[in-house]
């Protein structure tokens, strides 16, 4: 009877959050195997590695960023598909841009297409916001943050993304001149920002 408790409530978490891993049992007291008992009886799916889902699960367009986050907890959503989420592109890149310590090992996500950047210091830990995405916390860096970081980048993705990225965000006022110029010292591109931001000053 308690473990039909468990597996009741088990299954009520799987509804507030879309995707759950057996180490995020350990916060409701339910043992870790009970996920992979769910998925014997046919009542969740296992996704990736340690993932599971219901089958009937209200995913959303960045249901991606969900998996990633889960899978690499450490990781910070970064670069085009930060813009993407922060509706500073209209493109959808094909793989999820993440940023990780450049002393962190490197994931092992055969099954989730992944661009990895490595990030140090204040580069790696400033801008970072956590948001709630199909009930689960995605790390992911700010707009401005972002925009100065698509200008370090800027020989991977292009200076035109970056260049549309920082029109985006002043023209939606997704930050203030003072955060890009915060940002910019941090990424060391203030030399390359500057006249396109003082363009739309």
């Amino acid at each position: 009877m308690a473990k039909d408790v468990l597996l009741n409530q088990l299954l009520e978490i799987l509804e507030r959050q879309s995707i759950l891993r057996p180490r995020d049992l350990d916060a409701y007291g339910i043992p870790r195997n009970y996920l992979a008992r769910l998925h014997q009886r046919g009542l969740v799916d296992r996704v990736g590695r340690g993932l599971y889902m219901l089958p009937q699960a209200d995913i959303t367009r960045h249901h991606t960023l969900v998996e990633v986050s889960q899978r690499v907890p450490h990781g910070i959503i970064c670069l085009l598909s930060a813009l993407h989420y922060h509706g500073l592109t209209t493109q959808a890149p094909f793989a999820v841009w993440l940023a990780i310590d450049n002393k962190a090992h490197r994931p092992r996500l055969q099954s989730l297409p992944i661009r990895l950047v490595r990030f140090s210091g204040p580069a790696l830990t400033e801008g970072v916001e956590e948001t709630q995405i199909e009930g689960v916390t995605v790390k992911i860096y700010n707009p401005a943050k972002t925009v100065a970081d698509c200008f370090k980048y800027r020989h991977k993705i292009g200076l035109d993304v970056a260049i549309e990225a920082l029109k985006d965000c002043r023209r939606q006022q997704k930050c203030t001149v003072t955060d890009l110029w915060h940002y910019a010292e941090i990424c060391r591109v203030t030399a390359v920002i500057k006249p396109y931001l003082e363009v739309l000053s």
